[in-house]
C-alpha cells in the first residue's frame, strides 16, 4: 500500500498594537494519494479530503464496508486502477459511494470493478439473500463519471439521487453471467430526484431495467445497449411528483426478452397522479425476442402523459400491443 498526502496552510495575523487571533483558513488538498490492498478503502475514506487526486489501485474492499468517498473536496479526481474487489456479506450496501462538486471519476486502461455477483445471485433479486447495491452517486453537482468497467454486479448498479448535473459516459456494465447464474433486479441506472443527468455511450448486459427514471428533470440517455428491457419509464402507484423532460437518443439494442420500450408500472399502469411529460425518444432502434413485446405504454389518464415526441423509433421482432391506453400520439408516439 502506497499513499501520500501533501497540504499547505496559511495563517495571517492582525498588526500590532491590538493582537487578534490569526485568521483561520481551510486546508487545501493537493497532490496525489494512492491507496491499495485490503486496508486501502479505510485509508482512502479517512484521507479523502487531503488529496486532489485519489488513485485506488487494486483495492480489496472488506465485506460489509462501503468505499466511502462522500463529501470530497470540489474538483477532486478519483482514478480506479487494476481490479477492485469486494468481500461477501449479505447487506444492502452500497459498495461504493461518492459525492461532491466538480468530481471526476475515471479508470485506467484495463481496470475493472468486479462486484462478484455470483456470490449473491439466487434468482430472487430483491428477495432471497440481501444483496448490496453497487454505486451510490448521490449529491453530485457538475460532475463526471467516465469509462468505468463494472463486472457482475450483485444487485442494482448506479443509484443516482439528489444530483444536479452529472454526466456518465462510456460505462460498461457486464452482468451476462447472471443470465445463467441467477442474476435478477440488476438495474443499470436508477435515477431519482435529480436534474441534468446525461448518460451516453453506455453498454449494459443485465437482468432488469437498463435505465429507470423514477423521478427527475432533464435526463438524457444516448447510445445504450441492454438485454432485458431497452427503454423504460415507470412511476409508482400512489406516489406524487412528476417525470419531465427526459430524452433517450441514439440507442440500439438487441435480444430484449421483455419489452423494447415501455412506459408503465410493474408492469400494468402509470398512475394519473404522477405525470410523464416531454418524453423524447430520438433514434431508438432494436429487436426483441419473438415472445417479447415491441412497445407497451399504459398511461393512467389522458392528463398523465403529454407532450411526448418520438422520431426514428423502430422496434421489431416481437408482439405488437393491441392497446396502449392514453398514449399521446400527436408527437409521433405509438405502439
Amino acid at each position: 500500500m502506497v499513499w501520500g498526502v501533501s497540504a499547505s496552510t496559511q495563517v495571517i495575523g492582525a498588526a500590532a498594537p491590538a493582537p487578534t487571533k490569526p485568521a483561520k483558513l481551510d486546508k487545501r488538498a493537493s497532490g496525489t494519494c494512492t491507496f491499495s490492498g485490503s486496508n486501502g478503502a479505510a485509508l482512502a475514506s479517512k484521507s479523502k479530503t487531503t488529496c486532489a487526486t485519489i488513485v485506488l489501485s487494486a483495492l480489496a474492499v472488506p465485506s460489509g464496508i462501503t468505499l466511502d468517498l462522500t463529501g470530497l473536496n470540489t474538483g477532486t479526481h478519483v482514478v480506479f486502477q487494476g481490479t477492485t474487489t469486494f468481500g461477501y456479506e449479505e447487506w444492502t450496501g452500497p459498495l461504493i459511494s461518492i459525492s461532491g462538486t466538480s468530481i471526476t471519476v475515471v479508470q485506467t486502461s484495463g481496470a475493472v470493478l468486479n462486484g462478484g455477483g455470483a456470490q449473491w445471485w439466487d434468482g430472487q433479486g430483491d428477495n432471497g439473500k440481501v444483496k448490496p447495491k453497487f454505486f451510490s452517486a448521490h449529491n453530485m453537482v457538475s460532475s463526471n463519471i467516465n469509462g468505468l468497467q463494472i463486472l457482475n454486479p450483485p444487485h442494482q448498479v448506479f443509484s443516482i439521487d439528489s444530483v444536479n448535473g452529472l454526466t456518465l459516459s462510456g460505462i460498461t456494465i457486464d452482468g451476462r453471467a447472471g443470465d445463467t447464474q441467477g442474476g435478477k433486479n440488476t438495474d443499470g441506472f436508477d435515477i431519482g430526484d435529480s436534474s441534468g443527468v446525461i448518460i451516453t455511450g453506455a453498454t449494459l448486459y443485465n437482468q432488469d431495467d437498463c435505465i429507470a427514471v423514477n423521478s427527475g428533470t432533464v435526463c438524457y440517455c444516448s447510445g445504450g445497449h441492454g438485454l432485458s428491457i431497452g427503454v423504460r419509464v415507470k412511476t409508482v402507484s400512489g406516489a406524487t411528483g412528476s417525470v419531465n423532460a427526459v430524452t433517450y437518443m441514439s440507442i440500439a439494442f438487441s435480444g430484449i426478452t421483455d419489452y423494447g420500450i415501455t412506459g408503465n408500472n410493474d408492469p400494468r399502469t402509470t398512475t394519473s397522479g404522477v405525470p410523464i411529460t416531454k418524453l423524447i425518444l430520438n433514434g431508438v432502434t432494436g429487436t426483441v425476442n419473438s415472445g417479447a413485446t415491441n412497445i407497451y405504454v399504459d398511461c393512467g389518464s389522458t392528463s398523465s402523459c403529454s407532450g411526448w415526441t418520438w422520431s426514428g423509433v423502430s422496434i421489431t421482432g416481437g408482439k405488437t400491443s393491441s392497446s396502449c391506453p392514453n398514449i399521446p400520439t400527436s408527437g409521433g408516439a405509438k405502439c
